[in-house]
């Protein structure tokens, strides 16, 4: 494939702001009437009116983006909303990329964003992939093309020696092309070579969760330390799958969790090997861990203790999995057809394995499991709650939907 740079120019915000302060009259029509301004604040006000009226902005909003944001006539950020269309964006995505970078309302769009565009079409991405991937992330598009976003693409592609990991790595997260490499990815890659991460797990992580090697070089080492101090070896998955999950959390947020369990009666021994076993269970809400808890001990008889031994289960769907699964095995049980379901047989196993151990006994039972299924679809945590403690029976739950 080839590869190409672009030199473009880039009008900056103080360029436009010095050529515009020439005037002193300006006539803003809106389907309402004409508003005037004329004092040194012009631009200042004729932005905020903009803001308001043409992009949504909150007065709030538009009185903070206009001390940094200037233009008194509305031809370039007009441009810039007629640009966007055209490359097939939507306007609620038009909307959300100039509240999160105003300052692209003052650039020329076919001068400075056009070349972005055209570059990242080369490299793959389709129209609606594009406008999907830059209203979530727009700093991208006042990155320099020449300086930062073809070096960066160009480095990423040699590192994973693949145009297709490459391409989805900037899915996950578009950030990765505007970071400076020197500072953060290179530093990062190098804390985790430096305890023993194998290059191949290092690229799976550059590839699942870029966002991980974008930290500050200090904070993820602190985190690669806890990890380790966690037994868990760094030679493995496991390990990269601890750091993501510490790398998505404050310490503070981290230590949240950790009192929830405690609340549980849980011990610093059985949280770390729970940890240990699925590192990926302490990032479930506060609210979910609750309310799995409380479904698990409270309404399904399980020891707190054995829920700690089967942690993965804080990472399946209470709405979709856990609360129907558990209603259909409360109806095996009465009738008999189990003695005993075990936290990983119930819970744990794919939907092709349960169905075959458990609901192709007779085929009435896949009736009822689909039942099971369709009640819960929808209800928010606190309606299935109520169901466990049969205060809704299936019709009154079909009402509260």
């Amino acid at each position: 494939m080839f590869y190409f740079t672009i030199r473009t120019g880039f009008v900056h915000g103080r360029q436009t702001i010095a050529a515009s302060q020439s005037s002193n009259l300006l006539i803003f029509k809106q389907s309402s009437g004409l508003r005037f301004f004329s004092n040194s604040s012009n631009a200042h006000s004729f932005a905020a009116s903009y803001l308001i009226n043409r992009c949504g902005f909150s007065p709030e909003m538009a009185s903070r983006a206009s001390n940094y944001v200037h233009f008194k006539t509305p031809e370039k950020p007009d441009s810039l909303i007629t640009f966007l269309e055209n490359h097939g964006f939507s306007n609620t995505q038009i909307l959300i990329l100039i509240k999160r970078q105003p300052m692209l309302l003052v650039v020329d769009a076919e001068k400075t964003l056009s070349p972005k565009l055209e570059f990242l079409y080369s490299i793959g991405f389709s129209r609606p992939e594009l406008a999907k991937l830059l209203s979530n992330y727009p700093r991208l598009l006042i990155s320099s093309l020449e300086k930062q976003i073809i070096p960066s693409f160009n480095l990423l592609r040699n590192l994973f020696q693949s145009h297709d990991k490459t391409i989805k790595a900037i899915k996950r997260y578009t950030g990765i092309l505007v970071y400076d490499s020197e500072s953060y990815l290179y530093p990062n890659m190098n804390v985790l070579r430096g305890v023993g991460v194998p290059e191949s797990n290092i690229l799976m992580l550059l590839n699942c969760q870029p966002r991980a090697l974008l930290f500050k070089p200090v904070r993820l080492k602190e985190i690669v330390e806890e990890v380790k101090g966690m037994g868990i070896d760094s030679s493995t998955t496991k390990f990269i799958a601890a750091v993501i999950a510490l790398t998505s959390m404050s310490k503070s947020t981290l230590e949240k969790k950790f009192d929830v369990y405690r609340r549980w009666g849980w011990s610093d021994q059985e949280i770390r090997e729970a940890f240990q076993r699925y590192p990926s269970c302490v990032t479930a809400s506060e609210d979910k861990i609750m309310a799995i808890m409380d479904f698990l001990v409270n309404k399904m008889g399980y020891h707190s203790n054995l829920v700690a031994k089967q942690p993965s289960i804080f990472s399946q769907s209470l709405e979709k999995r856990i609360v129907p699964r558990a209603l259909f095995a409360r109806e095996l049980l009465s009738l008999g057809l189990v003695s005993n379901l075990t936290l990983s047989a119930l819970f744990d196993t794919s939907e092709k394995v349960f169905v075959n151990r458990f609901v192709n006994i007779a085929p009435e039972l896949l009736i009822l499991y689909e039942e099971k299924k369709k009640v819960t679809i929808g209800c928010s945590i606190s309606i299935l709650l109520d169901v466990l403690n049969c205060r809704l029976g299936p019709k009154e739950l079909l009402l509260a939907h």
